[in-house]
């Protein structure tokens, strides 16, 4: 019998299944509370609490995590050098150390100016001791890669650094972005290792011998050596991973998959089983890659949000993400007792904290100056969390001007609050972590909005609901390519409240309604979406472990592996040439060369997905040719030919089956 072990690493929760690969039966499954700290630890607690001990008949490992995405959002990961070759940056760049030496090719592929090898290695030597990876980004390298080959070679015989070509990441034009993929792919490295080195950690103490994939943003699985050399193409791997196991759970061929966590909610809309690819690539962090992902729609709204009372006197829902009361008053009773000691007037106004907020250290190794309040903070911090109030009362600080947010902001402190989590367990609809303390602590934030407890529970899930209908209908509308935005046009947002809460004194009515269910994953979906559903007239559909979806995609995922080629008219008319991520290779007849392409393609593809521990390969052939109408002659101008080569695995349940991709370009629709 073979088994897979899926584990997905989230902001929250560290989930995992072992499932079945034969017959696709979830026989182990388990949550554990990540820790940011050491992962291996959150992983090993999630591998223990299935009580599961088959280990032997693993034979792959595969992982989904959100640890790329929030690295880019939070400006994490290694140092990077850039070595630009042919052309000034002409845009801002996630990069302090840039370097830019002669080189570069035309459209065509044909050198634009002559590459300097001397130069370029007087620039990577002038790194050294400065960066921890270089990044290379050449002049329409994916026309011609060779400028690229030779910088990375230097950089490999200089400095023995990691080295990421752009051409290697995507073949698409668009100077900037494919720049900002390899920067971004550059300082990825280490956190992506971090992961591996997490994950082997526990296997090897579970005597685990298997082979360990990862998912990709547009929901396909990669072998460990193409993550560690490509980890931007883990962007989006949670949500996409959500997406497969939403699909693998419900038997629905067109649906809104929502996944509620911690820190988001995702949103993705399939036909047929499958989602959008997002044209442009990836956003994240404020930066466009050219990274392939799943076109999923991200709101700043979870389990672990921060809820306040804004400077406006409004209630706020996220998007900053902090640690619920109830959870770390399990793990340090303490806090209730300081909760229960503060007694602030309500008149008295907070500029820079909520009554309820508590801090604690995370990473006090951090590289940073500290102010002398900053340091006093840190030294108190040291015996465990405290609330504000304990904070500024041990350091004689003056409350309405303590500020910590710097602190937070550079990860060195955590903030605790109350949070959606706190809301569910104050009102009795969750038991899992201390009531009391969340209960403790809606109460003293019901205070600061003039209201008692329960009118305060009631409006507090009147909102949070509010703002997982506004998610849904607005995701329905940005699948319609509607541009406009429900909190920022009055008129929709008036007509949107019509349908969520129905005046009955007034003679007009809204009703919208979805036309597909809208399946819900994710562990609050339980609490939050049925009656979100009623609101939005929706058909709502939580599968049986839901709370593990995420797990169950990556252990459903499979291994695909993308080739694609350029052939376009050669200069003045005469040949063909073709590009790819190994060479520009010229021929005379389109023939000749559509079928060196096809072959080398299918050979490139199906070598990737065996370098991924694939087997039983099925290759499929995309042929387009490119032609524009011409109304003065008899026949169209040839443009281009694009060959694409996918190598899918036929995971064991499909096997004689008829394959199919997960995800398929919009532009193909």
């Amino acid at each position: 019998m073979s088994f897979v072990l899926g584990i997905d690493t989230g902001g929250t929760y560290t989930d995992g299944v072992v499932m079945n690969k034969s017959n696709k039966e979830i026989i182990a499954k388990a949550k554990a509370l990540t820790t940011r700290y050491d992962l291996s630890v959150g992983i090993r607690n999630c591998i223990n609490n299935m009580n599961f001990d088959a280990f032997s008949d693993i034979s792959v490992v595969s992982l989904s995590t959100t640890l790329a995405t929030n690295a880019i959002v939070e400006g994490r990961g290694c140092e990077v050098g850039l070595l630009m070759i042919g052309y000034e940056p002409s845009d801002d760049l996630p990069v302090k150390e840039i370097r830019v030496v002669p080189g570069g090719h035309t459209i065509k592929g044909r050198e634009n100016a002559a590459f300097d090898p001397e130069a370029t290695r007087n620039a990577v030597k002038s790194l050294r001791g400065k960066v921890d990876a270089i990044a290379i980004s050449g002049y329409l390298s994916v026309r011609n890669p060779e400028h690229e080959l030779l910088a990375q070679q230097i950089v490999k015989e200089t400095l023995q650094l990691p080295v990421v070509c752009a051409h290697h990441l995507t073949r698409s034009l668009g100077l900037h972005e494919r720049t900002v993929t390899a920067i971004l792919n550059a300082r990825l490295i280490p956190i992506i290792k971090e992961l591996m080195t997490s994950v082997k950690c526990v296997l090897h103490e579970k005597q685990i011998d298997a082979s360990i994939m990862i998912v990709k943003g547009d929901g396909s699985l990669m072998g460990e050596e193409q993550a560690m050399d490509k980890p931007i193409e883990t962007l989006l791997s949670g949500p996409a991973s959500s997406i497969i196991g939403a699909t693998f759970l419900c038997d629905v061929n067109d649906a809104l998959i929502l996944d509620m966590g911690g820190t988001t909610t995702d949103i993705a809309i399939i036909r047929n089983k499958i989602p959008r690819i997002n044209e442009e690539g990836a956003r994240v962090g404020g930066f466009l890659t050219r990274v392939e992902a799943a076109a999923i729609n991200t709101y700043g709204l979870g389990g672990d949000s921060y809820i306040q009372l804004d400077m406006q006197g409004k209630l706020q829902i996220g998007p900053e993400r902090v640690f619920p009361i109830c959870i770390m008053a399990t793990r340090y009773p303490h806090l209730l007792d300081e909760l229960r000691e503060i007694h602030v007037p309500n008149t008295y106004l907070l500029l820079y904290s909520q009554i309820t907020d508590c801090f604690m250290i995370l990473n006090e190794k951090k590289t940073a100056n500290f102010t002398g309040k900053e340091q006093r903070v840190l030294d108190t911090l040291r015996d465990g969390p405290h609330s504000v109030i304990y904070l500024v009362k041990k350091l004689d600080e003056e409350l309405n001007l303590f500020d910590l947010k710097r602190l937070v902001n550079i990860g060195v402190v955590g903030r605790i609050s109350v949070t959606p989590t706190d809301i569910l367990h104050a009102a009795g609809a969750y038991d899992q972590w201390r009531e009391d303390a969340a209960k403790t602590a809606v109460a003293l934030l019901a205070e600061r909005f003039h209201m008692n407890y329960e009118e305060f529970i009631d409006f507090a899930v009147d909102a949070i609901i509010d703002e997982l209908c506004f998610t849904c209908i607005q995701s329905f509308c940005r699948d319609d390519h509607a541009a406009f935005s429900f909190k920022e046009n009055d008129a929709a947002a008036y007509f949107l409240k019509k349908q969520t809460h129905p005046d009955k004194s007034s003679f007009l009515s809204c009703t919208l309604k979805p036309q597909v269910p809208v399946i819900g994953i994710g562990a609050p979906v339980k609490a939050w979406l049925p009656p979100m559903a009623e609101r939005i007239n929706a058909d709502l559909r939580i599968p049986e472990h839901q709370e593990v979806a995420n797990a169950i995609g990556s252990a459903a995922g499979k291994i695909m592996e993308s080739v694609k080629i350029l052939i376009n008219p050669g200069e003045c008319g005469e040949g063909y040439v073709l590009h790819s991520t190994w060479e520009m290779k010229q021929f005379k007849e389109l023939e000749e060369a559509v079928a060196y392409a096809k072959e080398f393609a299918m050979a490139k593809a199906q070598e990737a997905a065996l370098k991924d521990g694939a087997s039983h390969i099925n290759l499929t052939v995309d042929h387009k040719d490119i032609f524009a109408q011409a109304n003065m002659i008899e026949n169209d101008i040839y443009i281009e030919s694009r060959i694409e080569v996918i190598a899918t695995e036929t995971p064991e349940w499909e096997r004689g089956q008829k394959q199919e991709k997960f995800f398929v370009d919009a532009r193909d629709e």
